[in-house]
């Protein structure tokens, strides 16, 4: 996730809550290349699904890349223009785009009023898409599209300079974050918004909630206005997304910590310590400039100091029921949600893989102590089981560390409450930004991205653990990113045990020839790219990586291009391009139509005025198809 606010997030809390100074990098690679033998033996790339942890690319898979046999087009070539590129035989077009009525008395966008007036700004398309899902229902397509966050810049005045004035800017900022739910259907002109279709609905920073699950009602939850600790307003900085076999969709939330700030702020500036928890999470006086705590006292923690625990969680909606409360589930912990990849084990219990994405934080799992039977209830099915944390080994094992009263000295509801804390008290792995993690549906496998993380073996995280260069993450000052994949014990995903390897080290062969800064063996000058962040598989066993990375093309970024989507073969390890976006953009978001023959994209954030050059970027959802009709994916 990229915030237009001067910074990113990590470098927002970085800012708020500074650790020690970072070496310097000559000294870092030179560490780093002295490492080579440690990584040859932990670094599995492409060595296939069955065989995890053992050898490097052989000649019969270097064969199989080279031949390409699984990737029905060709590779294209890095770009770093302001448009989208696809390959040779497919075609792209614009589905939806921040500003977008969807509903036929929506004002819809406007160029010189930030994109729309405050009323109705809750029935338009929001901005910044990310996680999306497509569910089919009744021979409709429906669509639940997430709205991370709002470049407040293009969205108020510009006299403005970004800044709210008054309670109805912070009202449209509120209206046009957290999810999209939308009737697509596609026609002799392509896909399109069903305007005014019944199930076209914006769940915002101010849709009332649910709250499920162990810590409901706990009085860390309460507040004057819910009492009870059971419901709440609003969904906030909703990044990855899930589904789960029952037909809901599953929205995550990240970067909540910035919306919140406090009308007492102590003369010395330093981060507020009104309530447990507000370091480790992030939570300072003055947020990141949305400056709700302001005109919006739910946002003021002088105020309500529970407010940002009700925030952090993962949600479930019905996308097909417009009547519908969403609800948050405690069960599934609260830290920053990437995405959460539903799975069900041998036995039919419910598991649930989520990253939580800052630098230095965990991996977890979330088992559920019920089982899913089709048509069946699916009460309790996210909230009664146990979360865990991950523990990577260096010899290529792993195992899942039970967050639990026994195992963390923390009563049940600070568990998932204050996820990150249970997970330092039981010495889980600190990771490289875990952020999107998806299930291979032809293994028994999962891979998560580990996007970036400059501060590996430099600084602690946010909570002091240390962030020790080896095992998944064995990159000091770690630009680039890569991909862990792990297989559990006995094909299950609930087993407590797995083993792992990495699936592909991200780098810049042409910058860092000769040591691991310039990647894995499947990298190479016509494939590079940095920042692997969303993830998802298709149907024929395909892994799809799309990225949120330095587009500079300068230093350590020489030519990499513009923020692209790749799609790997995890048989061979081969990686191939197949799109780039528009420079500035992060390409997020990936699902596709019921027959396979549409992907629908996510593009956040470009530059310029892309995509209808009016004067305004603006966030939008893409339809990319084969010219000949056929399956993508």
């Amino acid at each position: 996730m990229t915030d237009h606010i001067d910074m990113s997030a990590d470098e927002w809390d970085e800012k708020n809550f500074p650790r020690p100074d970072a070496n310097e990098f000559d000294a870092v690679v030179e560490r780093a290349i002295s490492r080579r033998g440690f990584l040859s033996s932990v670094l599995a790339f492409g060595s296939g699904a069955a065989v995890m942890g053992t050898g490097l690319l052989s000649g019969t898979s270097a064969e199989a890349m080279a031949k390409g046999a699984r990737f029905p087009f060709t590779p294209i070539d890095i770009q770093t223009d302001a448009t989208v590129h696809v390959p040779e035989g497919y075609t792209w077009d614009v589905l939806v785009r921040w500003g977008d009525p969807l509903f036929s008395d929506a004002a819809g966008y406007d160029v010189n009023a930030g994109g729309g007036p405050v009323e109705g700004s809750d029935r338009v398309f929001g901005e910044n898409t990310d996680g999306m899902e497509t569910f089919s229902f009744r021979g409709r397509t429906i669509l639940a599209i997430n709205s991370e966050y709002t470049n407040r810049g293009t969205n108020l005045p510009s006299e403005q300079e970004g800044t709210p004035a008054n309670a109805g800017d912070v009202r449209k900022l509120q209206n046009l974050q957290g999810v999209t739910v939308v009737e697509v259907a596609e026609g002799e002109s392509g896909w399109s918004v069903v305007t005014d279709s019944p199930y076209n609905r914006r769940i915002h920073h101010n849709t009332p909630m649910k709250i499920v699950g162990p810590a409901a009602g706990h009085d860390l939850l309460k507040t004057d206005a819910d009492p009870s600790g059971t419901e709440s307003l609003g969904t906030l900085n909703n990044c990855g997304s899930g589904r789960t076999p029952w037909g809901t969709y599953l929205t995550c939330e990240e970067n909540f910590n910035g919306y919140f700030g406090s009308t007492e702020e102590a003369q010395d500036q330093k981060p507020i310590q009104l309530d447990e928890g507000y370091g480790r999470y992030g939570i300072g006086p003055q947020g990141w400039g949305y400056d709700y705590h302001k005109w919006d006292a739910r946002f003021d923690v002088s105020q309500n100091p529970h407010e940002p625990h009700r925030a952090g969680w993962v949600v479930e909606i019905d996308p097909t029921d417009p009547e519908s409360t969403p609800v948050k589930h405690t069960g599934l912990g609260r830290f920053k949600h990437e995405n959460a990849e539903v799975v069900l084990a041998p036995d039919g219990r419910v598991v649930v893989y989520m990253g939580d994405d800052e630098r230095g934080e965990f991996m977890y799992r979330f088992v559920s102590n019920g089982v899913y039977a089709p048509g069946g209830s699916t009460e309790g099915l996210l909230d009664d089981g146990t979360l865990y944390a991950a523990k990577f080994n260096e010899d290529g094992t792993g195992e899942w560390l039970a967050l639990t009263p026994e195992t963390t000295g923390m009563d049940q509801a600070e568990i998932l409450i204050f996820a990150r804390m249970a997970g330092s008290a039981v010495g889980a792995t600190t990771m490289d930004r875990p952020e999107w993690i998806s299930a291979n549906p032809h293994a028994v496998e999962a891979y998560c991205c580990l996007t970036n993380n400059k501060n590996r073996g430099i600084k602690p995280n946010a909570g002091g653990d240390e962030t020790p260069v080896g095992g998944p993450n064995p990159r000091e000052t770690n630009h680039y990113g890569q991909i862990v994949r792990w297989k559990p014990h006995g094909d299950d995903h609930a087993a407590d045990t797995f083993d792992w390897d990495l699936y592909v080290m991200a780098g810049n062969p042409e910058v860092y020839s000769g040591n691991e800064y310039g990647g894995s063996e499947n990298i190479t000058p016509g494939n590079m790219f940095n920042s692997p962040d969303g993830m998802a598989f298709d149907e024929n066993g395909l892994v799809w990586i799309q990225t949120d990375g330095d587009d500079s093309n300068e230093g350590d970024f020489a030519g990499m291009g513009n923020n692209q989507m790749l799609v790997g073969d995890p048989l061979t390890g081969e990686i191939a391009r197949f799109m780039t976006g528009p420079n500035g953009c992060e390409v997020t978001g990936l699902c596709w139509s019921a027959d396979r023959r549409t992907m629908f994209v996510g593009i956040q954030h470009p530059g310029g005025s892309w995509p209808d050059g009016s004067g305004l970027p603006r966030s939008s959802v893409i339809t990319v198809k084969r010219d000949d009709g056929g399956i993508i994916g």
